[in-house]
């Protein structure tokens, strides 16, 4: 069982200073727009990720006007205390500790408190480019296996180096083809573990997401997800070697897991092109409490779930349905922010669970 107790943030996005405990469950996080309820739930994804979900740098996330924050809270896991705090520094030097014992590497922290965090711009993993799909995929795999998290900083490094060799053979005419040869290899090697875990991962992975969609969705639609990548169709090292030429003109290596995707159907047409808001969101919804069940599955216990201002958008019972899913069918904690305090405090009474309303 996993538990975030508490949290206390200094100088963190609109908080000069705050400190929260959360006895509950599940808790609503009520207020209107620009109150801090999302910067809330950020600061708790900070302590479980050690960075912002929303891609923001640490000097960015200190309050206006100010250098450096703190973030701090209480996890316990199987019963056990775990003080969490990360302090940034006005100097921008960043420190993240457990229990007074602190990390040289901050990728050592990733799922030691795993988390699912559900926001309205995800559904760029829908509708935006493969990049968006990889992150989400890497970030769940991630989570569950600390090996494909440092294999895959391995691989980006060995991608970063191959494509700078591109870029100055294209300038200077010439590179150390030797070193060239070693870095491919290497990038081989990472690429096939990654490939294969995520083989291995998805085929777990993609019938529980379009299970959960139908549910939520509540219909007879036919939703098709499927693994592409083109790793399945060649060697990786094949690839590379097949298209050497064409990564030498565009000064780019082409080919390889970071070009990996997942493709989403429905009924056969390709998703985005025919889904409405409301099926988009309902995907969104399917993929995310996916990885809330992976994670479930692999570490053994819930992961803390992140839900912000997700109502929008949702029809009444498409919202029940989603609130049964993640606040009655696991019992996990829940963190829900709304605009509506009405609207959340009586979606949730309805639940007959334990919960509580924070009014920012």
């Amino acid at each position: 069982m996993l538990r975030l107790e508490n949290i206390s943030l200094v100088q963190f996005r609109n908080y000069e200073n705050i400190s929260l405990s959360f006895s509950k469950r599940i808790t609503g996080i009520s207020g209107k727009n620009g109150c801090g309820k999302t910067n809330l739930l950020d600061a708790v994804y900070y302590l479980c990720f050690t960075k912002s979900y929303f891609g923001k740098t640490d000097a960015q996330n200190a309050q206006y006007g100010k250098k450096g924050f703190r973030v701090g809270g209480t996890f316990t896991r199987t019963g056990a205390p775990y003080e969490t705090i990360c302090v940034v520094r006005e100097t921008g030097k960043k420190e993240f500790s457990v229990n007074n014992e602190s990390y040289s590497r901050m990728a050592a922290h990733i799922g030691k408190f795993p988390c699912v965090m559900i926001a309205p711009d995800d559904v760029a993993i829908i509708t935006e480019g493969s990049e968006e799909r990889r992150k989400f995929i890497d970030y769940t795999v991630s989570q569950i296996d600390a090996d494909y998290l440092q294999t895959l900083i391995d691989y980006n490094k060995l991608l970063q180096q191959r494509n700078s060799m591109l870029k100055q053979l294209a300038e200077n005419g010439s590179m150390d083809e030797a070193l060239f040869q070693i870095i491919t290899g290497q990038m081989v090697e990472s690429g096939n573990i990654i490939f294969k875990k995520r083989t291995s991962f998805l085929a777990e992975f993609i019938p529980v997401a379009i299970a959960l969609y139908l549910d939520i969705a509540g219909n007879g639609e036919k939703l098709d997800i499927r693994y592409a990548s083109g790793l399945q169709n060649d060697s990786f090292a094949g690839l590379l070697r097949n298209h050497q030429a064409k990564d030498r003109v565009l000064q780019r290596t082409t080919q390889g897991v970071h070009r990996d995707d997942l493709e989403f159907e429905l009924d056969h047409l390709v998703f985005k092109t025919v889904a409405s808001q409301g099926q988009r969101k309902s995907l969104l919804f399917a993929l995310k409490l996916a990885e809330f069940e992976m994670l479930l599955r692999h570490k053994g216990f819930a992961p803390l779930l992140l839900l912000d201002d997700v109502f929008e958008k949702l029809d009444e019972e498409r919202m029940h349905n989603l609130l049964r899913k993640v606040c009655v069918a696991n019992k996990g904690q829940v963190f829900i922010s709304d605009t509506h305090h009405d609207r959340l405090t009586g979606a949730l009474e309805k639940l007959s669970d334990d919960y509580r309303v924070i009014n920012l």
